[in-house]
């Protein structure tokens, strides 16, 4: 089965669209997202400019805030204080990545955490390694949401995870330990990774090197989710050499097509919810 993220995406969409009309009569309030965009990095441009189309279109206010790249970080700073005192803000967003001259971790600690969709605030970090309610970074919590889509129950399944980062690799871990699932977390560093990954359940895959995981590495049956996206020539192509494992797997998400179009939906998800609780 291939996991069809865009049709999961727009059911996503339909279910906030509706909830914001309902809010909109009721109290005639709309959650607002604001994107601070900085330089001229095509892909984040791309990026931004899919996630200004996709909140306009659920009735989300989409602001977005441009900056050349030599902006000063002060400069950045104080919008960023701005926003966190403005009420009709319900969530902000630092597109990554940064120039040079802008300490990333800065950035995101003097974000508002009831305001941080991008769930990187080392408040909302914590929160979700506590087990505690926390904004979920858009991309781990698109993947799960397509998970439980699949199997309504995750508990005791094994989870195999490629990959550290703190945007997707840990958090997806903290998801999945809370669904009660086995983890085990690999890396670069990790010895015989291809051993490791045969022993998944659920093999999720996030480090960006292009066909990575082949069919020999995955378990028969096994749910495999590729976050990574690559550039070989003019294909696009995840980490997992989709072909090869797609017969293998029971289930798995295709590149592109299948996790991207659900982290922009976890993103208006995640705007909604800030606007809940701030209101």
């Amino acid at each position: 089965m291939i996991i069809d993220g865009k049709k999961e995406a727009q059911i996503l969409r339909e279910e906030i669209k509706k909830e914001i009309i309902t809010i909109k009569n009721k109290t005639n309030k709309v959650p607002g997202l604001t994107v601070i965009l900085i330089g001229d990095f095509v892909p984040s441009q791309i990026y931004v400019r899919n996630k200004e189309k996709n909140s306009k279109e659920v009735g989300i206010n989409s602001n977005v805030i441009r900056y050349s790249k030599d902006v000063t970080e002060d400069e950045v700073l104080k919008k960023i204080q701005e926003l966190n005192n403005n009420k009709e803000v319900s969530g902000i967003l630092v597109q990554l990545p940064l120039p040079q001259q802008i300490n990333k971790e800065k950035i995101i600690n003097s974000i508002d955490p009831a305001k941080d969709v991008d769930g990187f605030h080392p408040v909302n970090v914590g929160n979700l390694a506590s087990g505690y309610n926390a904004i979920v970074p858009c991309t781990p919590l698109g993947c799960l949401l397509l998970l439980k889509k699949i199997e309504t129950n995750l508990s005791g399944k094994h989870a195999v995870i490629v990959g550290r980062s703190n945007l997707n690799g840990k958090p997806m871990a903290q998801l999945l330990l809370k669904e009660n699932c086995t983890v085990t977390i690999t890396h670069s560093k990790t010895k015989n990774l291809k051993e490791e990954c045969l022993k998944a359940d659920i093999l999720i895959v996030a480090v960006g090197v292009a066909n990575l995981v082949k069919k020999d590495w995955v378990k028969k049956g096994s749910i495999v989710v590729d976050i990574g996206i690559n550039k070989l020539g003019d294909k696009i192509v995840g980490d997992v050499s989709f072909e090869e494992v797609k017969d293998i797997a029971s289930s798995i998400t295709p590149v592109p097509g299948g996790v991207g179009p659900m982290t922009i939906a976890c993103l208006l998800k995640n705007t909604l919810n800030c606007f809940k609780k701030l209101n």
